[in-house]
């Protein structure tokens, strides 16, 4: 796993805004190197920020829509179309506006699905979705891989000292009994997380300075799962200057756009 890398913006749209220009970058290298791309998308304010600001970037057509693939790192097990979703909300901020192949935009399973209200069964579907991309190596080696940060640490629907953080071997689990409602959910596992080429971890505002410095400081991933997301190419911690309040400025350059 590679070292975490810091960016730090002036403030929470230049913060979106500069992700989504570095995003774009990232996706169109890949498809000229193999012809496709794939990310993982968050939710949450950061991540749909983001989306938001990808869909009214100048350079956004220069991306191959439909070839490129979308999967998603956690969703709240809901019904299909609920608007807490975070399908629903990407739907919302972008992907409804740009022309997808839906063959590949790979949403977790709802619990009104095939699975009905068994999360444990729907996060195996959902492994096996992987599984099937990815052939032998069981998940697929994403270009990018997004990471909202909670104010507790949690990253993707994985949570301070819950099972799911603890798991080595599966890719995907159901998380029940989640702090944070709604307390059933579907979340990829660290080991999922780190077979991604970089992981880029979203922080803005001032709740997520304590969980940034946490995370930043050697902090056991059990105890702080944000310590746990690592990229096998990149780690890139993408903040604002309010989410980077308790970190000590020698760990980013000064010059942060």
């Amino acid at each position: 796993m590679t070292a975490p890398r810091l960016v730090v913006h002036r403030d929470k749209e230049l913060m979106a805004q500069a992700t989504a220009a570095r995003l774009i970058t990232r996706i169109v290298d890949a498809q000229a190197t193999r012809g496709t791309a794939s990310v993982v998308l968050t939710g949450g304010r950061n991540g749909n920020g983001l989306l938001a600001a990808l869909g009214s970037a100048p350079a956004r057509d220069a991306i191959d829509w439909s070839r490129l693939d979308l999967w998603w790192g956690d969703e709240r097990f809901l019904p299909e179309g609920d608007p807490e979703r975070n399908v629903t909300q990407a739907r919302e901020a972008l992907l409804d506006r740009v022309p997808l192949d839906p063959a590949r935009v790979h949403a977790m399973p709802a619990s009104d699905g095939p699975h009905g209200d068994d999360a444990d069964a729907a996060a195996a579907a959902y492994a096996a979705e992987l599984a099937a991309a990815a052939g032998p190596d069981g998940v697929p080696s994403f270009d990018v891989l997004m990471l909202g940060v909670g104010p507790d640490t949690h990253v993707a629907s994985l949570f301070p000292e819950l099972p799911a953080v603890r798991e080595t071997e599966r890719t995907v689990v159901g998380v029940h009994a989640a702090p944070k409602p709604p307390p059933t959910r579907i979340s990829l596992t660290l080991p999922a997380i780190r077979a991604a080429k970089e992981v880029w971890l979203l922080a803005a505002g001032e709740d997520k300075a304590g969980a940034a410095a946490l995370a930043l400081s050697g902090a056991g991933e059990v105890q702080v799962p944000a310590a746990g997301a690592r990229g096998r190419s990149r780690t890139l911690w993408l903040l604002d200057a309010a989410a980077a309040a308790e970190l000590p400025r020698s760990l980013y350059p000064h010059a942060t756009a």
